[in-house]
């Protein structure tokens, strides 16, 4: 499922995200939601969120 929907995403969901600095690599990051940071319902490229470990990038992936 894409992570660009705001709907799709809840907080505790299991998540794969591209953080800023490896969005040329694609380097996709694993965690778990545990606030979102994007406002609007739709963002072409990922909602924004931070896992639990801090982390903060965009959805690309929900896994659970």
């Amino acid at each position: 499922m894409p992570g660009t929907k705001r709907e799709n995403i809840r907080l505790g969901k299991k998540v794969k995200v591209v953080q800023k600095q490896d969005q040329r690599s694609g380097k996709l990051t694993e965690g778990v939601v545990s606030a979102i940071l994007t406002n609007t319902a739709v963002h072409p490229h990922g909602i924004k969120v931070r896992l639990e470990n801090g982390i903060v990038g965009r959805v690309k992936e929900i896994l659970s």
